[in-house]
């Protein structure tokens, strides 16, 4: 199979998607960051265990800019974690803008695992419609689509490119596919870092 040299957002796209595809169960990782040697990252899982994360060679790093519902307009593609109503709707959880270049990554409705139940839609908004408790999004992907309806208060942010540079003790993480070694110690290509009081939420 021929592989594809591809640069900057793009490769970040692919990247991405690989990581978050519906069809994949892949190791997602969430906690902080307790220490940075090099490419080698010690972090606490939420959990409260204590693991090494080992950022592969040429690993993407993202970081996280605060937004608002208003920057989720029509035609922006997004990916919003939810609960599942008993009408069949979703209430959002959070909500993150994808970058134009990454449009489509993870492209789908399928479960998640930020809690109990949750599921990830990535798709672009069709159409919003705001009422007394909110804002309700119709949300088209290739399969389908999900009307989700957002609170006040729903946190929402916007990838944003960053290095290995950025990596900091302290810092809240998000890894969304991790391969695990033979010595334990978690690879991974893609990572999200909190920064200026911004967490990942996802």
């Amino acid at each position: 199979m021929k592989m594809l040299k591809i640069a900057g957002a793009s490769a970040l796209a692919l990247l991405l998607a690989a990581s978050l595809a519906a069809a994949q169960t892949p190791l997602r990782v969430r906690g902080a960051i307790e220490g940075v040697d090099g490419q080698t990252l010690s972090v606490k899982g939420r959990d409260g265990a204590m693991m090494k994360v080992k950022l592969a060679d040429g690993a993407r790093v993202l970081t996280l800019n605060k937004m608002t519902l208003a920057d989720v307009k029509q035609g922006v593609f997004v990916g919003i974690t939810a609960m599942p109503q008993p009408d069949g709707s979703q209430k959002a959880v959070e909500i993150h803008i994808f970058p134009e270049p990454m449009r489509g990554t993870g492209e789908g409705h399928y479960p998640w695992d930020l809690m109990p139940n949750s599921t990830m839609t990535n798709a672009n908004v069709e159409s919003s419609v705001v009422s007394n408790d909110g804002q309700t999004l119709t949300m088209k992907y290739k399969d389908g689509e999900k009307k989700v309806m957002v609170p006040p208060g729903t946190a929402v942010v916007m990838f944003a490119p960053a290095t290995v540079a950025d990596i900091k003790p302290g810092q809240k993480f998000f890894v969304p596919n991790a391969k695990k070694l033979e010595d334990g110690t978690l690879e991974s290509g893609v990572i999200v870092i909190g920064s200026n009081g911004v967490d990942p939420p996802m």
